[in-house]
Formats: structure tokens, sequence, C-alpha cells
């Protein structure tokens, strides 16, 4: 998104406010781990869910983990929008495969949507958050 920023996994949490379209967003980098479950019930009133999925990787622990998300109280209402990212290598899942592992057509409670993207580029970043503005323009 014409900016670059080097990452590390996140520890505890990490908060950062984005406009788009004139639109502003608080986004709070949670950790997955099940440790910070507990941390969670401060972040209320959450619209959206963003899963960032490694492409790459066969991951079980990640559709655990996603399920368990969404089961929490505080997110009944969220959406979902999942990131398939690593697209630009050769070997990853595509989005369908990634979307059949995940299980996704079984989430009936939640809107949700997957997205091919490449962090590295920001490839496909712009067109998953703008399904994210559009279903929050309509809720």
């Amino acid at each position: 998104m014409n900016e670059v920023v080097y990452t590390s996994p996140t520890i505890g949490s990490n908060i950062e406010e984005i406009v788009i379209n004139n639109t502003c967003f608080l986004m709070l980098d949670i950790g997955g781990q099940e440790s910070l479950h507990s941390s969670w019930n401060t972040y209320t009133n959450t619209e959206f869910v963003i899963v960032v999925v490694d492409s790459t990787e066969r991951i079980s622990v990640t559709r655990e983990e996603l399920y368990k998300t969404l089961a929490h109280e505080d997110l009944r209402k969220a959406g979902l929008l999942i990131f398939a990212n690593k697209q630009d290598i050769k070997e990853c899942m595509s989005v369908a495969e990634t979307s059949q592992f995940l299980k996704l057509t079984s989430i009936k409670d939640h809107q949700w949507h997957i997205q091919a993207c490449c962090a590295l580029t920001g490839e496909g970043l712009c067109q998953g958050l703008e399904w994210m503005m559009s279903r929050f323009k309509i809720r």
C-alpha cells in the first residue's frame, strides 16, 4: 500500500490507524496465540476480523484458531476477511484450495471473503479492504 513495512510476529498487540477513501479504520493486530485470547474481551465492537494466511503451509492450526475466534462472544457479529498471502510463490495453495482447507463454506453466521494477496508487493490488499468497506456500509 505504497509503504515499506518490516514485520515480525505479533507479541501482544499493535494498533494502527489507516485511511481508505476517506474512511478511517482503527486496526488492532492481536496475536492469535491461545494465551492471548483472554485479552480479546477488551476489543468490543469489532466489525471485522482480518486473518492473514500463509498459503505455502498446511494451515490446520490456523483453521482451528479461526473457528475458536469466530465463536468468541464479542465477535459474533463480525465479518471475516481472509488474505491468502504469498500468492507469488509457485508452490502455494490457490485461493480455492485455501478456502477448501479452511472449510469456509461451512461459515454461515459471518459474512466472509477470501482474497489472494502478496504482502511483499501489496497485490490484492486494496481489493480485500474494498470488500470490507463495502460490507461496512451495508451494516
